[in-house]
């Protein structure tokens, strides 16, 4: 069972920037692909980012393109959500996600909070 903890989250203004991370525990941790997530009070959890075992190759929702960059350290088992131009839209509980393909995710952390004041 890998353990996914994420951190970084916090209060930002709008403009600002933050960067998430999410460790495994999994040794295995290369081997998998991994993604964010996010879920904003009353409304669905939504894919925002995606990238594969290989750091190959990355995918993300329209509403972040081009301001959030997905990365990942297979030396250290994190993977990175960076997060610039937050706007108040963007503010939701943050999750990481594992799964052996992109869009097959069975992992999940427990969250957390970004919230962006505008």
């Amino acid at each position: 069972q890998v353990q996914l903890v994420e951190s970084g989250g916090g209060l930002v203004q709008t403009g600002g920037s933050l960067r998430l991370s999410c460790a495994a525990s999994e040794r295995t941790f290369s081997n998998y692909a991994m993604a964010w997530f996010r879920q904003a009070p009353g409304k669905e959890r939504g894919f925002i980012a995606g990238i594969t075992w290989s750091d190959a190759w990355t995918i993300y929702a329209d509403s972040v393109k081009g301001r959030f960059t997905i990365s990942r350290d297979n030396a250290k088992n994190t993977v990175y959500l960076q997060m610039n131009n937050l706007k108040p839209e963007d503010t939701a509980v943050y999750y990481c996600a594992a799964g052996v393909s992109v869009g097959n995710y069975n992992h999940w952390g427990q969250g957390t909070q970004v919230t962006v004041s505008s």
